[in-house]
Parts: structure tokens; C-alpha cells; sequence
């Protein structure tokens, strides 16, 4: 019953609190503040030695994806990708993005076509983890960007779209990677 009598007085000292800190705001406008400090930065910048690595740590560790940490890192994606997800990330190898036709990658790096690229790696992201053993023959993912990739197994190969084979796969601490040897296209808008 104590507890009781305590909620009048806390409540009391916390609105006497509060009307003092707000009748002393000043009108005047804040002067910038400079600081040698780095800007705060989101999730992928966390360092973090000791658990498993996320997504982003995994491509980042990899010599054959440094193609798809420069377009994330263009994109913008990196900081969603290092989040908690969960998350399947399809993840080309630089092999793959080197038989798209020359140029292809230098012009979706450029800033006024970060929409696309982001469209196009977003298409290669289901928000959810598959395994390698989900993977089913007829299988349609929905993927991040809202189209669909359909999965079909041959010879017990992992294949989507009928173009890129999962080669092999790295489980992350918020999801998995299937490392793929060629890049998927979204369908053309409509």
C-alpha cells in the first residue's frame, strides 16, 4: 500500500520537472557545434568480433563477392542487410557480375542510378531464411523488391530463373547466403 501513497509524489516531482525544464527553453537559435567525432552510424558498423558474422560481415569477408559489397554499399542497402532479419540473400560472385555486358556495373554504381540498383539487389533478398534443403522444384520466392524468383532443382542443382545456380551457402547470424554464379534481372516494369 506504500507504493500507492508514492505515485501522487512522483508524479507531482515529474511535472514540476518538466514545466521547469520547458519555461526555461531559449528562443535564441542553436549555435552548430563542431565535433571531430564520426556521425553515428547504423547496425553494420557495430564492431562485433566475438558472435556470428551477419550478411554483410560474410560478403565483406569474401574475396569473390567484393562486387556486391561496392554495389550494396552504393545502394545504401548495407545497414538493412546487417539488421536483424531474417534474411535469404542470393549473392553473386564478382564471376557473375563480369558476364553481365561491359559496363552494366559502372553505370548502376552511379548515383543517379541508385533506384535501379537497389531494385536489382533487393531482388536478390527474400525476407526470410531458406535453407538449401527448402529449396523446392516449382517453388516461387517473393522477394524484397515485390517480384518473384522461381527455384528449380536439376541434377540436384539449386537454379533460379532458369540462370543462376546456387554454388554454395554460408548461414549468418541474421540469415543465409547462397552464393550464386550469375546475376538475376527483374522483370521488366509494366
Amino acid at each position: 500500500m506504500k507504493s500507492l501513497h508514492l505515485v501522487p509524489v512522483l508524479l507531482s516531482a515529474t511535472l514540476a520537472l518538466f514545466s521547469t525544464s520547458c519555461s526555461r527553453q531559449s528562443t535564441a537559435p542553436a549555435a552548430a557545434v563542431a565535433s571531430d567525432e564520426p556521425p553515428v552510424q547504423g547496425q553494420a558498423s557495430v564492431a562485433d568480433n566475438e558472435s556470428q558474422k551477419d550478411i554483410v560481415k560474410v560478403a565483406v569477408g569474401s574475396p569473390d563477392h567484393t562486387t556486391l559489397v561496392t554495389a550494396v554499399q552504393a545502394a545504401g542497402l548495407v545497414d538493412v542487410l546487417a539488421s536483424t532479419g531474417p534474411f535469404t540473400v542470393f549473392a553473386p560472385t564478382n564471376a557473375a557480375f563480369d558476364k553481365l555486358p561491359a559496363g552494366t556495373v559502372a553505370t548502376l554504381l552511379k548515383p543517379a542510378n541508385k533506384e535501379k540498383l537497389r531494385d536489382i539487389l533487393q531482388y536478390h533478398v527474400a525476407v526470410a531464411v531458406y535453407r538449401p534443403e527448402m529449396l523446392k522444384n516449382g517453388m516461387t520466392l517473393n522477394m524484397a523488391s515485390g517480384d518473384n524468383v522461381s527455384i528449380t532443382v536439376k541434377d540436384g542443382k539449386i537454379v533460379l530463373n532458369g540462370t543462376a545456380v546456387v554454388v554454395g551457402s554460408v548461414t549468418a547470424a541474421n540469415g543465409i547466403v547462397h552464393v550464386i554464379d550469375g546475376v538475376i534481372l527483374p522483370p521488366a516494369a509494366k
